[in-house]
């Protein structure tokens, strides 16, 4: 995806918010069941099928708008619903989006995502912000011509989930009663759940939680000097953790039950950041 298309999609969306004054400060990527956020946002709604160089969201919990306005008094936009890598899109398509925000004026991006719990401390409807990642695919949307104007070659990744972030989101959860939990997010492109050999490698390896997006996200959200955040809502058990298949309609049921506390926490997060 070159700078062109980017901006192509960035002047489509600058000609409906510039007449209401909005310019988006704060973005947010809102995860599998998770997308009722949006519906607090004062502001205007744009199917993501409307946008040009956008593509659209072919999964149940991913309504598939782009939401910008005012939430919790500060100007944001919010991916209603993601693209993920399992859908047959190529990386510079589900980091289009970010890439958008950032040319927006977006300086701080936080993403959500359901995810499969691997730590054993962990329960369903825990949430856990990431403290950091492991990249199990092989894949990297930074792969090709490099985009200068969004930022360097060889970004440096050993502060991808935001330290500052990440301490004032504890804070904010404690404030309002929240227990969250901190983790190393594994991603793995699905979408397939994981066999029970392949979570004992995981948990050997450091992950606590497991999924299958996120990453391609925050790597370019870095890339473009953005702050990045990071939360997950555990919605199930890995496999080979708890005896029961695992189904995606658990996934949305158990981020259902977990929303009111979620949305808590991001609405006071996007009031202090």
């Amino acid at each position: 995806m070159s700078i062109e298309n980017i901006k192509t999609s960035v002047d489509f969306i600058s000609n409906k918010i510039t007449p209401l004054r909005i310019k988006p400060e704060i973005g947010l990527i809102l995860g599998s069941g998770l997308g009722k956020i949006a519906d607090e946002i004062k502001g205007i709604k744009i199917p993501y099928s409307e946008i040009p160089g956008f593509k659209t969201s072919t999964i149940k919990g991913h309504t598939g708008n782009l939401v910008i306005g005012e939430f919790s008094s500060k100007n944001v936009v919010a991916m209603q619903g993601r693209l993920h890598y399992y859908e047959g899109y190529e990386l510079k398509d589900v980091v289009h989006p970010v890439r958008v925000m950032k040319l927006l004026g977006v300086k701080n991006l936080i993403i959500t995502n359901a995810a499969g719990g691997i730590n054993k401390n962990f329960s369903p409807a825990s949430l856990m912000i990431i403290e950091d990642h492991i990249n199990l695919t092989g894949k990297n949307p930074l792969i090709g011509k490099n985009i200068e104007e969004l930022g360097t070659r060889f970004p440096d990744m050993s502060d991808t989930y935001n330290k500052i972030n990440i301490a004032l989101t504890q804070k904010t959860a404690e404030e309002i009663g929240i227990n969250l939990k901190k983790g190393v997010y594994a991603w793995v492109t699905g979408p397939t759940y994981e066999t029970p050999a392949e979570v004992r490698m995981l948990r050997t390896l450091g992950a606590d939680a497991v999924g299958m997006s996120t990453v391609p996200e925050a790597i370019a959200a870095r890339h473009a000097g953005m702050g990045v955040l990071g939360i997950s809502c555990i919605t199930n058990m890995a496999t080979g953790i708890l005896d029961k298949p695992l189904a995606h309609s658990e996934v949305v049921e158990t981020a259902a039950r977990v929303e009111k506390d979620f949305t808590s926490l991001i609405r006071k997060l996007v009031e202090k950041l």
